[in-house]
């Protein structure tokens, strides 16, 4: 994974794990890897992994089975989308409508855009 210098290494990895809960490559009761398993496969320190499954732990995304590991919540799905889409429209669909008003873009060529990308 390529890190970026814009937003802490832990988020980076919260918002992969939750990539992965949307893509439903994890779904409900699938245990994760454990802390530093995946430390190891990113290439970061433990405590940073364990700072990202403490948030999407106590965010209801993940639960510990103390001596077993992490797994997915039931809900997981469903808490992902809630809360990504709260950050959508706060964080970057300002931005877009903005650019797509700035460049003049119809919405008709974003109908297009849209149905080609997910028509294939």
């Amino acid at each position: 994974m390529e890190f970026t210098n814009n937003k802490a290494i832990y988020l980076q990895i919260m918002d992969l794990l939750c990539e992965k809960v949307l893509k439903e490559t994890w779904v409900g009761g699938d245990k994760i890897p454990s802390v530093r398993q995946l430390a190891v496969e990113l290439e970061v320190n433990p405590n940073t992994v364990a700072r990202s499954y403490s948030s999407l732990q106590d965010d209801g995304v993940i639960y510990n089975k103390r001596g077993i590991g992490y797994f997915i919540s039931e809900n997981a799905t469903h808490l992902v989308k809630k809360v990504s889409k709260q950050e959508f429209m706060k964080q970057d669909a300002p931005n877009f409508f903005k650019k797509i008003n700035l460049l003049g873009i119809s919405w008709e060529e974003l109908t297009q855009i849209y149905q080609d990308q997910f028509n294939k």
